[in-house]
C-alpha cells in the first residue's frame, strides 16, 4: 500500500480557529489511524516503565549512581539495534517487524512485572530486560517512523509527524505524574503489567496495518547487516538536505538542553518554592510547550519552506534556552521553557517531514534509526556537557552560554541554501 497526494481527502484547514488547530485529516485513514492509536496507548504506559526501572533500581541499591548505570545499559543497545533495524526495515515488511518488536516490548514487559512481584531485587536482571528492551525500541522506532509515507499522502507529512509528536510529548508529562500518583496505590510492580497490557493493544493495532513490504519487490528483500548501514550513512553524506537537518537537531539539543542543570537549580536558586516543586515543574515545562505546538498544528501544514521553518525553530530554542539560563524568576524560566517546547515541537515536525520527503522508500528505515540515535544520544551528551559546565562555571551561565551557542550554530547552518532553500 502506497498513497499517493491525488488521494489526499478535504481540504487543510484555512478559517477561523481551524486554521490553527490541529490538523487531524491523517486520523481519516484507517491505516494511519491504526498507527497511531497504538502510539497513543503506549506513550502513557511506556513512561511507567521509565519511571518503574531507575525507582526499583534506588530502592534496591540506595545509590543514583547504579541508576546512571541503567540508563548506559539501556543506551548501548538502543544505539546498535536501531541503526541495524533501520536497514532491517527497508528489507523486509515493516507490518511483520513491527509484530515482532511490539511483541517482544510486550514480553520484557512481562518479565519486568514477574521479577518485581517475585521480589527478585536483583540489579543485574533488571539491567539485562532493561537493554533487551531497547533493543527491540530500537528495532520498532524505525520502522514505525519510515510506515508513515506509505500510509498518508506527502501533503499530510507534517500534520502527521504533528500527531505523532503530541502523544509522545503528552506521554512524558502523564505517565511520570500518573506513575507517582500509582505507586503508592497500586504498588511499584504493577506499573509494568499496565505497560505490559498497553503494548498488547499495539500488538493488536500492528495485526491489523496492511502488508508493507520493500516497494523494491523480491529483489529488495536482500540480507541486512553493516553494509547495508554503511550505505545509509553515504546516503546522508551525498544528500546534504538529510545531513544538515540531523546537524541542526544535535546543535539543538547536545549544546541546549540544560535538563541535568535542573535539579541544581531546584536546589539553589528555586528553593523559596520548594526544591520538590521547583524540580517537577521545569522538568514538566518543555513537554507542555511541546504539546501547546502540537494542538496549533494547523499551521505546519500549509508550510512550504520545511528548510527554513527548522532553522528558524532551533534559533528559537537556542533564544528560548538563553532566556531560561537568565532567569531569576522561576516563572519567567518556566515560560521561557515552555516557548522552548514549543519551538522544539516546530522543529520535530519539519525535521520529520524532511526526512519522510527527501528520502527513497528503500532508505527510509536507515534515515529513522540514524534519527532515533541522534534523538537518544544528543540528550545524553547534554546531560554530561551541561553537568560539567554547570559544576565550572554555575548553572545559569553554563545555560545561557548554551543557548547561545545554540543560536550562532544556528545561525552558521543558515548560510548553508540547501536546507535554508528546502520546500517540501
Amino acid at each position: 500500500m502506497d498513497v499517493g497526494k491525488e488521494d489526499s481527502e478535504g481540504p487543510i484547514p484555512g478559517r477561523g480557529w481551524r486554521r490553527w488547530a490541529m490538523d487531524t485529516r491523517p486520523l481519516r485513514r484507517p491505516a494511519y489511524r491504526r498507527l497511531w492509536g497504538s502510539t497513543v496507548v503506549t506513550a502513557v504506559g511506556s513512561q511507567l516503565t521509565a519511571v518503574a526501572v531507575p525507582k526499583q533500581i534506588y530502592d534496591i541499591t540506595g545509590s543514583s549512581v547504579w541508576v546512571g548505570y541503567a540508563s548506559l545499559a539501556g543506551l548501548v543497545p538502543l544505539v546498535v539495534f536501531a541503526l541495524w533495524g533501520g536497514a532491517v526495515a527497508d528489507r523486509m515488511d515493516r507490518r511483520k517487524l513491527l509484530l515482532i518488536s511490539d511483541s517482544g516490548i510486550a514480553v520484557t514487559s512481562v518479565l519486568l512485572w514477574a521479577q518485581a512481584f517475585a521480589g527478585l531485587d536483583s540489579v543485574a536482571a533488571l539491567m539485562v530486560l532493561l537493554a533487551v528492551q531497547q533493543a527491540f525500541f530500537g528495532l520498532v522506532s524505525p520502522a514505525r517512523s519510515a510506515s508513515i509515507p506509505r500510509l498518508v499522502p506527502a501533503d499530510e507529512l507534517p500534520a502527521a509527524n504533528a500527531l505523532g509528536s503530541t502523544v509522545s510529548q503528552t506521554g512524558m508529562l502523564v505517565g511520570p505524574l500518573l506513575a507517582g500518583a500509582l505507586i503508592p496505590v497500586i504498588g511499584l510492580a504493577e506499573l509494568y503489567l499496565i505497560d505490559a497490557v498497553a503494548l498488547s493493544a499495539a500488538v493488536w493495532a500492528d495485526w491489523r496495518l496492511p502488508a508493507l513490504p520493500p516497494l523494491g519487490g523480491a529483489a529488495a528483500a536482500a540480507r541486512s547487516g553493516w553494509r547495508e548501514i554503511v550505505a545509509g550513512f553515504r546516503y546522508i553524506a551525498a544528500h546534504k538536505v538529510l545531513l544538515l537537518s540531523f546537524l541542526a537537531d544535535i546543535i539543538a539539543m547536545v549544546l541546549g538542553m540544560p535538563r541535568a542543570l535542573f535539579p541544581q537549580l531546584a536546589s539553589e536558586t528555586h528553593v523559596a518554592h520548594g526544591e520538590g516543586f521547583a524540580l517537577g515543574v521545569l522538568y514538566a515545562a518543555i513537554p507542555v510547550g511541546a504539546v501547546l505546538g502540537g494542538l496549533a498544528s494547523g499551521t505546519f501544514s500549509r508550510a512550504r519552506r520545511h528548510g527554513l521553518l527548522v532553522i528558524a525553530s532551533v534559533i528559537a530554542w537556542g533564544l528560548a534556552i538563553m532566556g531560561f539560563g537568565l532567569s531569576g524568576s522561576l516563572w519567567v524560566a518556566l515560560a521561557f521553557l515552555v516557548a522552548a517546547g514549543v519551538a522544539d515541537m516546530v522543529s520535530m515536525v519539519f525535521r520529520g517531514a524532511i526526512l519522510l520527503s527527501a528520502a527513497t522508500d528503500e532508505m527510509r528505515g536507515r534515515m529513522q534509526g540514524v534519527f532515533t540515535v541522534v534523538v537518544a544520544g544528543g540528550p545524553r551528551l547534554a546531560d554530561a556537557l551541561h553537568g560539567a559546565g554547570g559544576s565550572a562555571f554555575g548553572p545559569r551561565t553554563a545555560i545561557a552560554v548554551g543557548g547561545g551557542l545554540v543560536v550562532v550554530m544556528a545561525l552558521a547552518l543558515a548560510a548553508a541554501p540547501t536546507l535554508r532553500r528546502y520546500r517540501a
